[in-house]
């Protein structure tokens, strides 16, 4: 058994098979990968990484397992699945997963091919613990899978407390305990039980409060967008595999695109801070279908659409496009009257949230400061946009009352 000193939940005792799995090669790798990505160009104090988080999950995931008395060859299963649900993530987080996931056919939560070689199986073996099922709850399969992957995880858990408490944010803090203490298993699925809609409401409100100051903070996503474009162009030029870039750390990534003559610039600017800005921040309303469900090739097309028009590089147009708001959280299950019920069903709260993602969602086009003007006046025509302004941040004239709050 190991205690480790924690930021957000103090002493978290490690132990049985978790333990054993600490010093693996893959697992200590999440030391090198920061929990936000590029979030740190934002908060300077988000250096947290996904070796602190996955600790959080366990330490989240046993106190569970204890409410919900499950033990034996499932709980330790369960603990092994905390502690190596993000051993499949690409360095800097999510920022390039969607590259990787089309390079390879797989996300970060697909790790059966990791969990079957190496230290990882060594120590599962040792165990007896089938790599298979273990991957299948990262996954979150099954009746158990979901206190690791599902709407009232471990994992969201712990991620909203601790990138609030490293952010430095108000926003993200939830009860953690009441929470726990309140999951119950009704006929294979995992709800929240009696007088609890509001404890199943704080998830929401915390990721909707989250997402606009943290997530997706419009320099974060300016800087997750650059970092995009680097990483797509150095698998282009054969600079590096998919494979062997889903393992690397974030250093190592720095490092290839700085030392790829194609990825260079972009580097640099991720290095210094020089970041491109914004030359359209429009609402989705003012956005045509078709470019907002535009997949990756289409949006190609659309930026060196847009630098021919306005006579810049190809490199010098970014066009990100969020996928559409939708609130996964809305379909969690809690106990009402001794029936189960979706969140979405009961709660009031939720439409108002709904109402509120929509307005927040942007679509962005950067651009190097000196060509934001002549970029934002190109989009504005190759993309169908009829916009007042080029970058809105606050809608004006809209007054949520308080019953609809």
């Amino acid at each position: 058994m190991v205690t480790i000193k924690d930021s957000v939940h103090d002493h978290i005792r490690v132990e049985g098979v978790a333990a054993d799995l600490l010093d693996t090669p893959a697992v200590q790798r999440l030391r090198r990968l920061r929990q936000l990505g590029t979030v740190g160009l934002v908060y300077p104090s988000a250096n947290h990484t996904r070796f602190e988080h996955s600790l959080g999950v366990y330490h989240l995931a046993n106190s569970a397992l204890d409410e919900l008395g499950i033990g034996g060859a499932q709980a330790e299963r369960l603990r092994a699945a905390a502690i190596l649900h993000d051993v499949g993530h690409t360095p800097f987080s999510h920022n390039i997963e969607s590259i990787i996931a089309r390079w390879t056919g797989r996300m970060h939560d697909e790790v059966d091919d990791l969990l079957e070689e190496g230290e990882i199986a060594r120590v599962l073996a040792l165990h007896d613990i089938d790599p298979e099922l273990v991957a299948d709850l990262i996954a979150g399969d099954g009746e158990f899978g979901q206190l690791v992957s599902g709407e009232l995880d471990v994992d969201r858990m712990d991620y909203l407390v601790r990138d609030a408490h490293h952010t430095g944010v108000p926003y993200g803090t939830i009860d953690t305990g009441r929470l726990i203490r309140e999951l119950r298993f009704v006929d294979g699925e995992l709800v929240l039980g009696e007088g609890n809609v509001q404890t199943a409401e704080s998830l929401l409100v915390a990721r909707a409060l989250m997402n606009p100051v943290v997530y997706n903070h419009h320099v974060a996503r300016i800087s997750k967008a650059m970092l995009r474009r680097a990483t797509e162009r150095l698998l282009e030029v054969g600079e590096a595999t998919a494979e062997t870039l889903r393992r690397m750390d974030d250093a190592a990534l720095l490092v290839a695109l700085r030392s790829c003559p194609e990825t260079a610039a972009f580097a640099n600017r991720l290095d210094t801070r020089s970041l491109y800005k914004r030359a359209i921040w429009a609402e989705l309303r003012d956005v045509p279908e078709a470019i907002v469900d535009a997949d990756h090739e289409a949006r190609g097309e659309y930026e060196r659409e847009v630098a021919t028009r306005a006579g810049v590089d190809p490199d010098a147009v970014i066009i990100d496009a969020p996928s559409r708001p939708r609130m996964r959280e809305s379909t969690s299950r809690v106990v009402v009257n001794g029936e189960v019920r979706t969140l979405g069903t009961q709660s009031t709260l939720v439409d108002a949230l709904r109402r509120v993602q929509h307005e927040q969602w942007r679509l962005g086009v950067y651009a190097p400061e000196d060509a934001t003007d002549a970029v934002g006046r190109a989009a504005e025509k190759t993309l169908g946009l009829d916009l007042d302004a080029f970058v809105v941040d606050v809608r004006k004239g809209i007054n949520t009352t308080l019953d609809e709050f």
